[in-house]
């Protein structure tokens, strides 16, 4: 194609501009055809590009010689333009890959640094476990050793047992068989026994629930009362007016009711004591009215007491009303209606003696009710049960017989007498009556919270408890909880085996069961335990 386009162009020499033009445009080609090289997927598409101007520039020479000239400086312009773009492009990628290159080769580098040290760290470990091994191997050897002494010292102890004891091995053997066979028989016989109860439980369970139902359906609050009596002053000068000139206020307050007055450094107050709650409960009144008056001098007081007594006689009888009527109860003679009533003022190991009475009434006129029984009698006998305690004080004799005399002298029935008399055990129960009223008198007083026990009784029995349990060989600590109801025993595991856990907690609570007397049962837990500890180096 060139060799037919040279001769056309030398024949005008008006077609110089043209063959440079041409020319540049075939130096470009050239150029580009290079750059192809080096960019393999640019070549194609700038060949083409070029063979197309080459022809467009033959075709269009005569006309456009002007445009073909400006469009091929345009067009080359654009191609230096590019191949420098390209060739600023691609050095930019070298150099990121030559920066990424030194950057796997560092990272390769620290990699095996650190394989290295692992291997360093894996080898030092492998010794140390080497090491190891060797020791273990040693104790191992070392244990054997000692097991074989062990054996031998346990066979020479055998042997020497025997010489004392007089008796082989299979001899002892059978002697301790033949004591664990009796100590088994015994728990049988035992067991044996526990069953017949638990029968007797079943055949009884009609009754249990007439109790159960009883105690559900009847429920008293109980107040504790104390001896003594706190009356609150409205200021410390108070104190001086009750003491009068020369005691002679507080020597005529005590002769008139009968009760100690105790003036301390208790700021505004004063202490009233007193064994018997109806003189002290006259003192409290008496002594907050004469407060209130501001008139305490030793006439007036013995005027006040006198008042005071003539009230409480009537709230004394209202409350041995009211507690009749709540009952159920009707016909009591009127003395017996008024000690009723004093016994609210009566307490028995803080369980209050009135309340503990309507209690046994409805207890027991409850369980009559569900066995067919004399519900009034019950009632009734369970009402004046404790009635002795109201002049118990005042009277020689114990609460029952004092209470049965009552009981006759105002023209109670033979029945009632005797359910009083009875509901101690003083004298056998001989009707059903009588004892329903002693089994009510017992659940309202052994239901919790009825009564408080001694503080000092309850903590002697939980010291007693623990003493019982450390006398024991191989006891390390004991510990007395649940309000005595359980002793758990931590024994030391080098003396005390498992199996002679059993025979151990079998020993105490017999032993329990001989020196102590506690209501319920006692669960002895005795806790054997083994630990091993090491620490990782």
């Amino acid at each position: 194609m060139f060799n037919n386009i040279v001769p056309i162009l030398f024949s005008n020499i008006g077609f110089y501009i043209m063959w440079s033009a041409i020319g540049l445009v075939i130096g470009a080609v050239a150029a580009i055809v290079i750059y192809m090289a080096i960019t393999k997927n640019k070549i194609g598409s700038v060949k083409k590009s070029a063979n197309k101007l080459v022809e467009d520039a033959v075709a269009d020479a005569k006309l456009k010689r002007k445009e073909v000239l400006k469009e091929t400086n345009a067009e080359i312009d654009k191609i230096k333009s590019d191949m420098e773009r390209q060739r600023s492009d691609f050095d930019r990628e070298m150099r990121e890959k030559r920066t990424e290159l030194q950057r796997s080769e560092q990272r390769i580098y620290s990699k095996e640094d650190l394989l290295n040290k692992k291997e360093e760290t894996l080898d030092k470990k492998l010794e140390s476990i080497e090491q190891t091994k060797q020791y273990l191997a040693q104790k191992d050897e070392d244990i054997k050793k000692m097991k074989a002494e062990i054996e031998s010292a346990h066979q020479q102890m055998i042997a020497e047992v025997e010489k004392a004891a007089s008796m082989t091995r299979e001899e002892a053997k059978a002697k301790l068989m033949e004591a664990i066979e009796e100590d088994a028989k015994r728990d049988a016989a035992k067991y044996v026994r526990e069953i017949e109860a638990s029968a007797k439980e079943e055949a009884d369970k009609k009754a249990r629930d007439i109790v159960s139902q009883a105690v559900q359906r009847c429920a008293v609050d109980h107040s504790a009362e104390i001896t003594v009596s706190v009356v609150n002053l409205p200021n410390e000068d108070m104190k001086g007016r009750i003491i009068g000139r020369e005691g002679r206020n507080i020597r005529a307050l005590e002769n008139a009711t009968g009760v100690d007055l105790i003036i301390d450094d208790t700021p505004e107050a004063v202490v009233l004591s007193g064994f018997d709650p109806i003189r002290r409960e006259i003192a409290r009144i008496t002594l907050e009215k004469l407060i209130s008056d501001g008139r305490i001098h030793p006439a007036r007081i013995e005027e006040m007491v006198e008042k005071t007594k003539k009230e409480l006689d009537i709230k004394i009888k209202e409350a041995g009303e009211t507690a009749m009527f709540e009952a159920g109860v009707f016909g009591l003679h009127t003395d017996l209606i008024k000690l009723l009533g004093r016994l609210q003022y009566r307490t028995s190991y803080g369980q209050n003696v009135l309340k503990h009475s309507l209690e046994v009434s409805h207890l027991a006129g409850l369980m009559a009710s569900e066995l067919g029984a004399d519900v009034n009698l019950c009632k009734r006998a369970g009402l004046l049960h404790d009635i002795g305690k109201a002049i118990d004080h005042e009277v020689e004799g114990t609460h029952v017989s004092i209470g049965a005399d009552l009981a006759k002298k105002y023209k109670e029935s033979k029945e009632v007498v005797h359910c009083i008399a009875a509901h101690h055990n003083d004298i056998d129960p001989e009707t059903v009556e009588a004892v329903l009223v002693q089994c009510a008198d017992a659940i309202s007083g052994a239901r919790p919270g009825a009564r408080r026990e001694s503080l000092d009784n309850y903590v002697k029995r939980l010291e007693k408890l623990e003493s019982i349990a450390n006398g024991f060989k191989g006891v390390d600590k004991s510990f007395a909880i649940q309000a005595g109801r359980e002793v758990r025993i931590i024994v030391k595991p080098e003396i005390v085996k498992d199996d002679a856990t059993v025979f151990l907690a079998k020993e105490i609570a017999e032993q329990i069961e001989k020196e102590m007397e506690y209501p319920g049962q006692i669960k002895v837990n005795v806790i054997r335990e083994t630990r091993s500890v090491e620490y990782a180096k």
